[in-house]
């Protein structure tokens, strides 16, 4: 998690070549992020560790990656309306977010978090106590690693410009609501886990988004269009 912030910090730093604004923006999604994270485990979880000897320590440690999405999403919106930051800056967060998730799965695998189900077979690898589990932190970081590639081949051809965080919100939302079904967390309605629930939010949420973008993309391109939104 800290590789992660400090590579998204260098770069953003980089990428803001002076602009104050820009930085208080990066710090709007770690805030944000940081929140969206904490609340989003509770939420889905962490309200039913409450019977559990080490439950502080628990809730004081647990996170989520969706809803640190979701929050630093609302972070950074809230900080542009507040500095009157106009310009799109979701594409440069597109090409971060993979990376600093990827190298947070790797802790999850360094540290024994984020299980996959027990199951048999080739693809099965051992957890800490030497039980057969899915190998949820590999297969997810294979999804963080393919999209960045399909993220920076859209970026170097000019396609879904101002778009590509949405894009990326969409997949992984998607993803993770499919995937969640060969992780180990507990269900909570229906048989979804509360994860699954808020995967299919932040899809809905970036499908939306990504929609509404690319209509105004088209009516920007016309000329009636770009005349009735000046």
């Amino acid at each position: 998690m800290a590789a992660g912030i400090l590579i998204g910090a260098v770069y953003w730093y980089r990428r803001s070549r002076g602009q104050s604004d820009l930085l208080l923006i990066y710090l709007g999604a770690l805030v944000g992020g940081f929140a969206g994270a904490k609340i989003a485990y509770l939420l889905a979880e962490g309200w039913l560790e409450w019977q559990q000897p080490d439950r502080w320590l628990r809730w004081a440690t647990g996170k989520s990656v969706l809803g640190g999405l979701l929050g630093a999403y609302a972070g950074v919106e809230l900080t542009k309306h507040l500095t009157g930051h106009k310009q799109s800056t979701g594409d440069a967060f597109a090409l971060i977010v993979p990376v600093g998730i990827l190298l947070g799965r790797v802790g999850c695998y360094l540290n024994g978090c984020c299980l996959g189900r027990p199951v048999a077979g080739v693809f099965a690898v051992r957890d800490m106590r030497g039980m057969a589990r899915w190998p949820a932190p590999f297969v997810e970081g294979l999804f963080q690693v393919v999209i960045l590639i399909a993220i920076l081949l859209l970026q170097r051809r000019g396609l879904l410009r101002d778009r590509l965080f949405f894009l990326y919100l969409t997949a992984y939302g998607l993803f993770r609501f499919a995937h969640e079904f060969m992780r180990d967390t507990p269900r909570i309605l229906l048989g979804l886990s509360g994860y699954q629930i808020i995967a299919l939010l932040m899809a809905c949420l970036g499908a939306f988004m990504l929609w509404r973008r690319t209509k105004l993309s088209f009516a920007n391109s016309s000329p009636t269009g770009e005349a009735s939104l000046s």
